[in-house]
């Protein structure tokens, strides 16, 4: 197997259904006395600053952002850790991409964050070490409060700071990350000092995450990605592979059809809960054995 990368969502950790974000989000709101009215109806990122926006425009219980994310901080260290999550850490790859902010996939609480950038809100080169095996965690993790992409605001953030790094250029203090990841590209210049990098240069296998329109950021991604292998098809040869239940095929229609249009490719499983994972981790080389 070519070399690859796993961008792992929430999935796992949502086998409890404790775990959920509609429950995170509901705890969120009931800390600060708000009630959630037609949640389904909003987008998460907004839903989240109508929660923080009430809270701090009726100063209830004197609430801050960063005593909310604290908050929501707080809540993350209580999930319980799936044995999955050691089958995951047994894959043939040396980087696990993740939108959590937890460390289930460390399966410890690391004490450095190993990126070349000192980031206090965003995170293009936000990781860690587990073993062999680099997590990066693309949305902040729970030892930075700040950095915990919730809100429409720090979406949009955080996707300024991924498109200059890719696009456009930066303005870090090192020279040779001023340049953009596209051009480097052209120059052969890419040492994987950024969870960015992997999605040209690595086969990615995207497990566990629904992958919403409100994931502004990875969309962007991916689909500059695909105008870039259109323009120049040899610039980019990894694959992308999507992992979905047979189950949420139909209702999902819309969103799989925009990811074949970017290039990518879409695996349908026709299996459900741990099964489902075990059939996945087994095609990427590990061969779990029942764990439950």
């Amino acid at each position: 197997m070519k070399k690859f990368s796993i961008l792992l969502g929430n999935g796992i950790n949502n086998l409890d259904a404790d775990n959920s974000w509609d429950n995170l989000l509901q705890r969120l709101a009931a800390d600060i006395g708000f009630t959630i009215d037609e949640e389904k109806k909003k987008q998460f990122p907004l839903l989240y600053e109508e929660i923080f926006l009430t809270g701090a425009n009726l100063k209830r219980k004197g609430v801050s952002e960063t005593q909310l994310k604290k908050s929501i901080c707080d809540n993350v260290s209580q999930i319980k850790k799936h044995p999955l999550y050691d089958v995951l850490r047994a894959l043939p790859t040396d980087d696990i991409i993740t939108t959590n902010y937890d460390f289930s996939v460390e399966g410890f609480e690391p004490k450095k964050n190993e990126g070349i950038v000192k980031e206090m809100l965003y995170s293009v080169f936000r990781h860690y070490r587990a073993g062999n095996k680099r997590v990066w965690h693309v949305h902040g993790d729970r030892l930075h409060p700040n950095s915990v992409n919730l809100g429409f605001e720090h979406y949009s953030g955080q996707l300024q700071n991924i498109r200059n790094y890719v696009a456009t250029g930066t303005k870090y203090a090192s020279k040779k990350y001023q340049l953009p990841l596209i051009k480097r590209l052209e120059t052969g210049f890419l040492d994987g000092s950024s969870w960015l990098d992997l999605f040209f240069t690595t086969d990615i296998h995207i497990i566990g995450l629904t992958l919403g329109f409100v994931e502004t950021d990875l969309w962007w991604l991916l689909t500059y990605r695909a105008r870039i292998k259109i323009k120049k098809p040899k610039l980019v040869p990894n694959t992308i592979t999507y992992y979905t239940p047979q189950k949420f095929v139909a209702g999902s229609k819309h969103k799989l059809d925009l990811l074949e249009a970017t290039g990518v490719n879409v695996e349908k499983i026709n299996k459900d809960g741990e099964a489902y994972y075990q059939d996945i981790l087994s095609r990427l080389g590990s061969a779990p054995k029942k764990i439950s």
